[in-house]
């Protein structure tokens, strides 16, 4: 039962990042950073453009969310795939050749909070474990997924690991949460944002597959069930129009939900299942990784709150 709500809460945890990060991008692109930071009204029910982004969003993830298995979701997937890495590739471009031509002051270790503050985004960063055992069980030839999935988490280790750190050499301190509003005015820019837009739109239904598998099973007998999703996919757009701050977002969610899925649940049933035949070496392990993920979590659930509730100059 912990299992099946953490995982419903770090999967729509990570959708609703998803929709603040398509709200706040377009509003920034369309009707300036203005709007986007102080929420001033289109003149309009007094939304906010981020508001109405959201919204404008919200029928057409009703269509794709009702596609009932991940099968079907395939082609969406590959498309959604190649859009992001032709975005995140042109904000390599963009950030080496700022790199080149000017420095910025680089602060190698802010303090422990900023420290625990970045680790629960880190964490974040990693949302694909709730996706591990769906993706296994339609796979055609399942006896190659372990493979499949050291080699692809080795190199999105690597990929994120250089779109940080580029990103804030390239801006240093005044790198925004949202690095597509340091790439500055022009139809690269532009394009960049509205295709990682498209990325997190086309990855919705995809993190939201477990979400529906565990609440199906628990309250629609396993069947699939189409307007407990769409109930669903409202709430997640609801909490999406009153959460303000997309880092803020992602620390609190990575520290709260995904360094329990991630660090303290796997090691400790796999304590529990091997207790027998672990020696000294495997508790060690075994307790460390719960200790580290405790540490990890408590510590960066407060430091992502207190951002959060913080009065921003």
């Amino acid at each position: 039962f912990v299992v099946d709500v953490l995982i419903i809460l770090s999967q729509a945890g990570f959708c609703v990042g998803y929709l603040i990060f398509i709200g706040n991008t377009l509003a920034n692109l369309f009707n300036g950073e203005v709007s986007m930071v102080s929420g001033l009204s289109l003149g309009i029910s007094g939304l906010s453009a981020k508001s109405w982004y959201i919204w404008g969003c919200f029928p057409f993830q009703l269509a794709v969310n009702s596609i009932p298995t991940l099968t079907h979701l395939a082609p969406l997937s590959i498309f959604a795939d190649i859009v992001d890495l032709g975005a995140m590739g042109a904000v390599f471009v963009e950030d080496v050749s700022l790199i080149m031509k000017q420095s910025n002051e680089i602060i190698a270790f802010g303090g422990l909070s900023v420290f625990f503050y970045g680790m629960g985004v880190a964490v974040y960063a990693f949302e694909g474990v709730g996706m591990v055992f769906p993706i296994e069980s339609e796979m055609k030839e399942s006896r190659h997924f372990g493979k499949i999935l050291a080699l692809s988490m080795g190199l999105i280790s690597l990929m994120y690991g250089a779109f940080g750190a580029l990103g804030y050499f390239a801006f240093g301190p005044d790198t925004k949460d949202i690095i597509t509003a340091n790439l500055g005015a022009g139809w690269i820019s532009a394009m960049v944002q509205i295709g990682l837009c498209v990325n997190l739109f086309i990855s919705f239904p995809l993190m939201m597959n477990p979400v529906y598998e565990i609440v199906e099973r628990r309250f629609g007998g396993g069947r699939y069930c189409l307007w407990l999703r769409w109930l669903l996919v409202l709430i997640v757009s609801l909490v999406a129009l009153f959460v303000p701050n997309f880092a803020d977002f992602l620390s609190l969610i990575g520290s709260s939900v995904c360094c329990g899925l991630g660090f303290v649940l796997p090691a400790l049933f796999h304590l529990l299942v091997f207790k027998e035949e672990l020696g000294w070496k495997g508790w060690t392990v075994d307790v460390g990784i719960v200790t580290l993920g405790l540490v990890l979590g408590v510590s960066g659930t407060w430091s992502a709150l207190v951002e959060m509730f913080s009065v921003k100059v």
